[in-house]
């Protein structure tokens, strides 16, 4: 078949399915308005057409098409004029009617997916008006501010910078740190806005297993604060113990990101731990009474520029402390100097190992992850107990320390055996 002819049919086609859905907006929302809208099927299609045709006629100057786009503007600025007369003030259906005209010229320049993708964006926006105005009502205006922050760090401040090394006690680009940082900053916010938006009010369990992706010590303290307002000490002790649980598999798929030999040395003790983890919440879990607890969890957004800035400081100061450490003090200092950085935010330390270069071997790196990981638990075990008390927090607590030293003594062996 011509495929100016096949071109011909699926605008044809597109413009009159759309026209048909336009006629169904109408009944669906707007049954007693029929005057609000400007053209039936008939005329979608007819727009369809003339959009083809004339850009045939001319398509390097576009002089006819763009005299025709004009005209059908003028003719809807008449009627929108009434509409203003009326109080009304939508353009949306113009808007589709734009979209009609250009499906022409689309199938003639563009693979068949780019009009067809065209056609199914028109047919769910129409459709999702009910459902894009509950997002509007239930989304904070702050997040669009957070998500231009997250595009800033990753598509305009991460393609300016060099990737090449400017500081030679420094072993990586420019380019490489602020990588680190953004990887870093997509999975804590994808994990915040999974956690806020797609489960707000599923309980302290699910919430606490989402709000481990990006921060599974400030989830353990949130949860042992709530566990010392309102009880519920067998559901708080399954969710402190399952946020640590997700805290071995994100720090592994740190790992598989940035160095893939150090991931499959420590795939099978972190999938281990996290599976003991997941088993302890479970068995508290099940003596839980009160599952359909909801709770108001971290309403802090993790992305921040400022937050970001100190990550990146954060992350070359622990690349050139561990590259000092081990050059001075071989594997036995990594091994004092991880178990330390434990207690603090382990995640610039984990990159600065999983990306710089050290005299040591692949082993002893996943060890020193290992060991990390490990006195960052015992961390969690003594903030559960600190901000949740003894009495109700001493379980997550016990089975948390479980985790770390079990961790750490894997570790140790691993360094040793490997």
């Amino acid at each position: 078949m011509n495929p100016d002819l096949v071109h011909f049919i699926v605008t044809v086609a597109f413009s009159f399915l759309i026209g048909l859905e336009v006629k169904t907006y109408r009944q669906r929302f707007h049954p007693d308005r029929p005057q609000d809208f400007f053209g039936t099927a008939r005329t979608y299609t007819f727009v369809g057409i003339l959009g083809f045709v004339f850009y045939k006629i001319d398509p390097v100057h576009l002089t006819v098409y763009t005299a025709v786009l004009v005209g059908l503007t003028l003719l809807y600025t008449l009627f929108y004029h009434q509409k203003l007369i009326d109080h009304r003030q939508s353009i949306l259906l113009f808007l589709v009617m734009l979209c009609v005209y250009a499906f022409g010229p689309l199938t003639l320049i563009s693979p068949l997916w780019m009009p067809s993708l065209l056609f199914v964006l028109i047919v769910f926006i129409l459709n999702a008006r009910k459902a894009i105005h509950r997002f509007t009502l239930g989304i904070n205006p702050y997040e669009f501010e957070t998500l231009g922050k997250m595009i800033l760090l990753s598509a305009v401040i991460l393609p300016l910078l060099p990737d090449e090394r400017i500081v030679p006690f420094i072993p990586l680009s420019p380019f490489k740190i602020w990588l680190a940082v953004v990887v870093i900053s997509a999975i804590s916010y994808g994990g915040y806005i999974v956690q806020k938006y797609f489960f707000p009010q599923k309980g302290y369990f699910l919430t606490a297993v989402v709000g481990g992706t990006y921060s599974s010590t400030a989830t353990t303290v949130v949860l042992a604060r709530k566990a010392k307002q309102a009880g519920c000490r067998p559901l708080v002790d399954a969710s402190i113990i399952a946020a640590t649980a997700v805290m071995y598999l994100r720090l592994l798929v740190v790992a598989l990101v940035f160095n893939l030999q150090i991931a499959e040395t420590l795939a099978l003790p972190f999938v281990v731990m996290a599976i003991f983890g997941f088993l302890f919440a479970a068995f508290f879990l099940k003596r839980a009474r009160q599952e359909g607890e909801t709770t108001e969890f971290v309403d802090k957004n993790p992305l921040e520029l400022g937050t970001a800035l100190v990550f990146a400081t954060l992350f070359v100061m622990m690349m050139v402390l561990t590259q000092y450490v081990t050059k001075e003090y071989g594997s036995g200092g990594l091994e004092i100097f991880s178990f330390v950085v434990g207690f603090t935010d382990i995640d610039p330390f984990v990159l600065s190992l999983l990306t710089g270069k050290y005299d040591i071997t692949m082993p002893q790196i996943a060890a020193a992850v290992m060991i990390a990981a490990g006195s960052n638990d015992l961390l969690k075990a003594a903030y559960a107990l600190w901000f949740g008390g003894w009495k109700r927090c001493y379980r997550s607590a016990f089975f948390v320390t479980l985790l770390g030293i079990g961790t750490i003594l894997w570790a140790l062996w691993l360094e040793h055996i490997i």
